[in-house]
């Protein structure tokens, strides 16, 4: 993880608050998460750089993207297809949907696309987000107690894309 998080600390991650503090504590703290999960490198390092791109809930960019070479010259092009997933995710519309159809569809908020992801980013995209969130929680009783019960509503809904290691953290975490 290394040089990959001095590049992220260039990129200016570290200026920016999010809910627990910096946002670079944040990413780092989701690659942990990750990476205790035993998930795939490229997975941990999509982990690292989530927000690169903003999100749909935290718009701030850490970069343009038009920058996506960038990133992927850093964490590969593999986890960069994460990070540009997971910030392109139009929340309301792919959130409200999960669950009640067997695949995932997904809508890009950036291009306004609406697509079904394959299995394999289902489970990529479904173990990232469970991450971001339950990083949130971890730490804070605060959000526990306020965004808890919907939050674990939500995250029980990705439980056939996830690992063992996500399902039984939303449980030890949320419930």
């Amino acid at each position: 993880m290394g040089s990959k998080f001095i590049a992220l600390q260039k990129l200016g991650a570290g200026e920016f608050e999010h809910l627990n503090g910096s946002l670079l504590a944040h990413l780092n703290a989701t690659y942990q998460l990750l990476k205790q999960w035993q998930a795939t490198q490229h997975l941990c390092d999509a982990g690292l750089y989530h927000a690169a791109y903003g999100t749909d809930g935290f718009d701030t960019r850490v970069i343009a993207l038009t920058r996506r070479n960038d990133i992927a010259n850093i964490i590969g092009e593999q986890a960069e297809a994460i990070v540009y997933l997971y910030c392109a995710c139009d929340r309301d519309y792919v959130f409200s949907r999960i669950g009640k159809y067997k695949e995932v569809h997904f809508k890009d908020r950036f291009t306004s696309k609406e697509f079904i992801l394959t299995s394999e980013q289902a489970s990529q995209f479904c173990e990232l987000t469970v991450a971001n969130e339950l990083e949130l929680a971890i730490d804070s009783q605060e959000f526990r107690n306020q965004y808890g019960k919907g939050l674990y509503y939500l995250l029980s809904k990705f439980s056939p894309y996830l690992t063992n290691s996500a399902n039984d953290a939303i449980d030890n975490v949320l419930k």
